[in-house]
């Protein structure tokens, strides 16, 4: 077991409790310390989600271990079902009461209870969160959904379901939104959305669905396998996130229910290529950008950076082992090795080794570009407080393609500021102290002289040189083009008074940056 200070992701009883705290009618017993109850923390304060996660701790303490803690995991089983009347119910073991080996299982059997009970066995040292939520969404479709005893019958309008949404999911909520209502435009219902807002009793009709909408393969792929091959339920592999992406998944989708839309209904509804294409090509084409997340959004977002933006993916990991083949076959498209790890360390030394202009990542590389002085947008879990917003923000349909524009673009546009003020620093009408220009009166206060000429004058010579200016290479020249229309003028003046100042009789790329670093101190 390693000590770290970050860890990408969560034990897999965590995981089974984003599936539990998302559905209704269902309580978890999670056998547990006390002190294990600090999860409950990641859904009240960080998801901030208006209700506690329906989870009963056992809570046993040092003294217990010496009495029968296997009574003391039945008591609390019959407590919850006497308080809670769950639909369904699941038992498991934290990591720490693992190691006790009580078998919750076979002890909530033993209660005979009235209620389907799903045993849980999440081994916490070899799996992870995402394994654990995966497991959990698993076990409760294979021990709930029912296979129907009359053949399927084509209805009017095809019906799906929507799989993988989870509480303390990234943007889950708002995703489902956009593809339930992008799916309605082009003729098809939603069936069950699953474990999101969905009860036991949902999970009994999943099968009343003509086939089924992967949304997030880290939680759901076991489950939808499982119907594949029990329910006779096909699934997409398309994940909708990019416009691209999304054109395909419609395709898709459309196969699968026998249809034929009309892509023009719903491409109106995307800006972000046209966007893309309306960028100044100085702050998108060639932008080196480094991702780093979950397998199901980095490898998306690779792919709408390369082919939607024009961006240079020169960094492309995923800390989900269970993906990384996926991860491998995506990033040998671009050329760069894949880095699986979930060692923010290892992270963080790849990252200062690309030198991107953008980190697209989790929160832990929020942090990471923020000690290198990068920008960074967040693009997968884990997440903190401020990416679950109140606003509207999906990642996935046309309406999370431009959010993720949106998210992905402005970090590099906004460092424009700080070019001008580097290039205005000193100018006499635009230092800190300056009276704004549409209020009129004097530009200048009393305590402020402008910037003295002097400095560019040689020591040995009291007045200004009187030489004719530099002459710029064709290489320069080039250079000062990439330069806003707007400032180069006054870069082009500056860069000649340098050399003429420094008796540069060629001004060259060197000389220009030179001019620069020069006018900013």
């Amino acid at each position: 077991m390693q000590l770290t200070l970050w860890t990408y992701e969560g034990p897999p009883h965590v995981g089974a409790m984003r599936v539990a705290t998302a559905m209704h009618g269902v309580h978890y017993v999670l056998h547990a310390p006390q002190g294990d109850t600090y999860a409950d923390l990641l859904f009240t304060m960080i998801e901030r989600s208006a209700k506690r996660p329906p989870v009963t701790y056992t809570t046993f303490q040092a003294r217990d271990l010496g009495g029968d803690t296997a009574q003391l995991f039945q008591d609390a089983v019959h407590d919850a079902y006497t308080r809670f009347k769950p639909q369904a119910l699941l038992v498991g073991a934290s990591c720490t009461a693992e190691l006790i080996q009580d078998d919750p299982g076979g002890l909530t059997q033993a209660l005979d209870l009235p209620v389907p009970v799903i045993p849980l066995e999440l081994p916490a040292y070899q799996r992870k969160e995402n394994w654990g939520a995966a497991e959990t969404f698993y076990q409760l479709v294979r021990t709930l959904a029912v296979k129907p005893a009359q053949p399927h019958v084509k209805r009017p309008r095809p019906r799906c379901n929507l799989l993988g949404p989870t509480a303390l999911g990234f943007r889950h909520r708002d995703d489902v939104h956009e593809i339930r209502q992008l799916l309605g435009q082009i003729g098809i219902d939603v069936n069950v959305v699953a474990p999101l807002d969905a009860s036991p009793a949902d999970l009994a009709r999943l099968a009343d669905a003509d086939f089924n909408v992967l949304l997030y393969p880290e939680i759901a792929l076991p489950a939808a396998g499982w119907m594949t091959r029990n329910l006779d339920l096909p699934c997409t592999r398309t994940i909708p996130i990019g416009a691209l992406a999304t054109r395909e998944f419609i395709h898709e989708v459309a196969t699968l229910a026998g249809l034929d839309p009309d892509l023009a209904a719903t491409e109106v509804r995307s800006h972000s290529p046209w966007y893309a294409r309306s960028v100044d090509a100085n702050y998108l084409t060639g932008k080196r950008v480094f991702i780093f997340g979950d397998a199901t959004h980095a490898i998306a977002a690779a792919r709408m950076a390369a082919s939607e933006l024009g961006f240079k993916v020169v960094g492309l990991g995923s800390y989900s082992r269970e993906f990384a083949r996926d991860v491998r076959e995506a990033a040998a498209q671009y050329g760069v090795d894949a880095l699986i790890s979930d060692d923010y360390l290892e992270v963080e030394a790849a990252i200062g080794a690309a030198s991107p202009d953008l980190v697209l990542g989790t929160q832990m590389e929020r942090h990471i570009a923020k000690r290198l002085g990068l920008p960074c947008a967040v693009i997968s879990a884990p997440v903190h407080v401020q990416d679950f917003p109140a606003r509207y923000s999906p990642q996935m349909g046309f309406e999370g393609a431009n959010v993720l524009f949106d998210t992905w673009v402005h970090p590099l546009m906004m460092g424009l500021e700080e070019h001008l003020i580097d290039m205005f620093r000193g100018d006499f009408e635009f230092h800190e102290d300056a009276a704004p220009s549409h209020l009129g009166g004097p530009s200048l206060p009393a305590s402020v002289t402008p910037a003295p000429s002097e400095s560019l004058v040689p020591a040995d010579d009291a007045s200004p040189p009187t030489a004719i200016p530099a002459a710029w290479t064709p290489e320069a020249e080039k250079e000062l083009r990439k330069i806003p229309f707007f400032v180069r003028g006054k870069a082009r003046r500056n860069t000649e008074a340098y050399a003429l100042s420094r008796r540069v009789p060629v001004i060259t790329i060197e000389t220009l940056y030179d001019a620069k670093a020069h006018f900013s101190r």
